[in-house]
């Protein structure tokens, strides 16, 4: 990420901070995760950064998520996470798999009564 990408992200984030407490008749979710993913070719390069990103954040590789090809990591600051995460090839193949069936079956519609 380049610095004035970075920049306007975290200017992005403290004005909707500075939205949120002036409109405080404005709803807002319990809980918001901003993501992070590795733009890497490789298995290992992705997983190798969010091995950089995990004692910067005080924190561990999430086994739960490795199980099903996410190797990620996260801190949680309040309500809001902060999580990287590297999908790696085995789970975008299995995504990909899954997905390419997407809008070329119809159910059969519900009967109402």
């Amino acid at each position: 990420m380049k610095y004035d990408d970075r920049t306007a992200v975290i200017n992005g984030l403290l004005d909707l901070a500075a939205f949120l407490e002036a409109h405080p008749d404005l709803p807002v979710p319990p809980y918001i995760t901003v993501y992070y993913f590795p733009n890497q070719d490789s298995d290992a390069a992705q997983s190798a950064e969010i091995d950089q990103i995990a004692p910067v954040l005080g924190s561990d590789i999430n086994q739960e998520s490795a199980s099903r090809g996410h190797y990620a990591t996260s801190r949680m600051f309040g309500p809001i996470e902060y999580r990287a995460v590297a999908v790696l090839a085995a789970a975008r193949a299995r995504h990909e798999a899954e997905s390419s069936y997407h809008g070329c079956i119809q159910p059969d519609p519900v009967p109402t009564a």
